[in-house]
């Protein structure tokens, strides 16, 4: 899916469409084709990370930024070296609970991840023996407790709650993936349908993102009044908690949360570089 459109100097030009996501752990990743270099080498448009895989599956986009569990369910290729991890603690995919772990049995959802669906699913399994009824909701901490025991939260809903000043139990799904397998947790990649995932689109993807790293200060400062977020959760957040540049050890913690996925699953199915 490419279209036409005019470049400042009045030339010609086509864009890959791209579908990213709004959080706060994808500006930096983006800042150059929003504020940078690749302004005009992008077709930019913005969805909750589960309708970016909905929009890559059907056409509507090129490439997206898809949850990896997404990624391997649709058979699709990826971009290895950038994407959404942590290395520990990652703070924005919270589970909160009003009870201990293991007597968890109705979890609300927010959906708009199904990667961090399925790894709360993994965690409470491996790590508190518990199993429990999943089920969409919107992502209003209070809302989601009336008619269950914990809520999922991710992106900036979770970067909203205190989790040592909200009254409940609160587990962050990075350190607790870490501490289960001693490896990162890769929540989201740059996605597509193999025919399109060419280098000059990489290419662009990566000095975009290496862009926005070169541009961190500027986007901590900016975003923090944005969101309405303290300076301090922000800088620490994009600095130490979420990472963008990926390697092996990051892969290889990408390959054991589908092989975990599936057998929890019982879903064969597997997911392809694109290299």
């Amino acid at each position: 899916m490419i279209r036409s459109d005019l470049n400042p100097l009045g030339s010609t030009v086509r864009r890959p469409k791209v579908c990213a996501v709004s959080y706060l752990n994808t500006v930096p990743l983006i800042w150059g084709a929003v504020e940078g270099p690749q302004k005009y080498e992008i077709d930019l448009s913005f969805a909750v990370p589960s309708v970016c895989a909905d929009r890559v599956a059907e056409g509507i986009a090129d490439v997206g930024l898809v949850p990896v569990y997404e990624v391997d369910r649709l058979g699709l290729g990826w971009f290895p070296g950038l994407g959404i991890a942590s290395r520990g603690q990652v703070r924005s995919i919270l589970l909160v609970s009003k009870v201990a772990p293991d007597k968890i049995r109705r979890l609300a959802a927010d959906s708009g991840s199904r990667t961090s669906v399925q790894l709360a699913r993994i965690i409470l399994a491996e790590r508190y023996g518990a199993a429990p009824e999943i089920f969409s909701a919107p992502p209003v901490v209070e809302t989601m407790l009336e008619n269950a025991d914990a809520a999922l939260l991710i992106g900036d809903a979770a970067l909203a709650i205190d989790p040592l000043d909200c009254g409940l139990n609160c587990l962050d799904l990075g350190d607790e993936w870490t501490e289960l397998t001693g490896l990162p947790m890769v929540f989201a990649v740059w996605a597509g349908r193999h025919g399109v995932l060419t280098p000059p689109l990489e290419a662009s993807l990566e000095a975009s993102a290496r862009y926005g790293l070169s541009q961190l200060d500027r986007i901590i400062e900016s975003e923090a009044v944005r969101r309405g977020f303290p300076f301090a959760l922000v800088e620490q957040y994009l600095t130490r908690q979420v990472q963008f540049l990926l390697g092996p050890e990051d892969e290889k913690g990408m390959q054991t949360y589908l092989s975990m996925a599936r057998a929890l699953n019982r879903d064969p199915a597997g997911a392809r570089p694109a290299r």
